[in-house]
């Protein structure tokens, strides 16, 4: 009697796997591979000069020069938004050397850019179009507002300004949650703590009051803690990428990271940003070594690094 039962136990042992395997087949989770990878139609890029690219193909670092011509090649020493695109098969017009008939990036990043000129060109964007979910909207921005904010110091106090640094940081978290609100995809990141930048270190050496660098240090993370505190958090619509760790990482183990120089700017003073090239260094810079570029941009090396984690989020987050 005993065997019979443990015959018909195993009987509908078996009939429940094969029923339970028919489901999963049914629901889609037959293939090993459950969620489909995102892949956007187009990537519209929102910023500062970090992301920028000029009518001319120029940006704003180190541009790189084509070997034979001694001209700036717009592909080379890519920042971090054609990193980005070009992990997608995407290019800017402003950088459309292989003449694509409709390039799939838009850019809307500008030099000197805030967070409220963000907002404005979103409003301007949303006036003629509108965002869905085969779109991947790519933000950073803020290293500008905190640069505003440190210049009105002592007329303003330190405390003012850090709460207007956490009002600009929840502006930009609204910004990225108004084009997930309207269903798009968003990349958006903190920025680099200014208080590491060249410019900070020259404040302090000529500025006594105050440790000038640790003030926009504290500017920075107010402006960040901001931002990732107001974003939606549903781990779907929204890529968080955390530059400010990855160039504090930098900044403390510099040679871990390839690196000979994370305190001094590459470009020489004399030469306008966009005009940088390998040919215009200071005598003893490295384009690939040297983190910094200018006071507050950095080199090609960091824009890959930021571009490639940028891109690796758009690729990983369940969009």
């Amino acid at each position: 009697m005993q065997r019979v039962v443990s015959q018909k136990l195993k009987r509908s042992l078996a009939l429940a796997t094969v029923a339970a395997a028919a489901l999963l087949a049914g629901c889609g989770g037959g293939s090993t591979q459950q969620i489909d990878p995102f892949a956007p139609k187009r990537i519209i890029a929102f910023g500062d000069e970090s992301g920028a690219i000029l009518q001319s193909g120029k940006k704003y670092g180190i541009n790189g020069l084509n070997v034979d011509t001694k001209l700036v090649d717009c592909k080379l020493n890519p920042n971090w938004s054609q990193i980005l695109a070009s992990g997608f098969g995407f290019v800017y017009s402003q950088c459309n050397t292989d003449f694509v008939a409709l390039p799939q990036g838009l850019m809307y990043a500008t030099a000197g850019a805030k967070v409220a000129d963000v907002r404005d060109k979103m409003d301007q964007y949303l006036s003629n179009d509108n965002f869905g979910p085969k779109d991947l909207v790519a933000i950073m921005v803020g290293v500008n507002d905190i640069l505003e904010l440190y210049r009105q110091f002592p007329a303003q106090s330190r405390d003012s300004l850090i709460n207007e640094a956490k009002a600009r940081g929840k502006l930009l978290a609204d910004q990225a949650n108004r084009v997930a609100n309207a269903n798009g995809r968003v990349i958006v990141s903190t920025i680099f703590d200014v208080g590491l930048t060249p410019f900070a270190q020259k404040e302090k050496l000529q500025q006594t009051d105050i440790d000038r660098a640790l003030f926009l240090d504290d500017l920075s993370a107010a402006f960040n803690t901001a931002l990732r505190l107001n974003l939606i958090n549903d781990g779907r619509l929204i890529g968080l990428i955390l530059v400010d760790e990855s160039i504090q990482q930098i900044a403390r183990f510099p040679t871990a990271f390839g690196y000979t120089n994370v305190t001094t700017a590459a470009c020489r003073t004399e030469v306008a940003a966009q005009d940088c090239t390998s040919d215009t260094l200071t005598a003893d810079a490295s384009a690939t070594q040297w983190l910094w570029a200018g006071d507050t941009l950095l080199g090609p090396t960091a824009q890959q690094r930021i571009g490639t984690l940028a891109l690796s989020r758009a690729r990983n987050n369940p969009f």
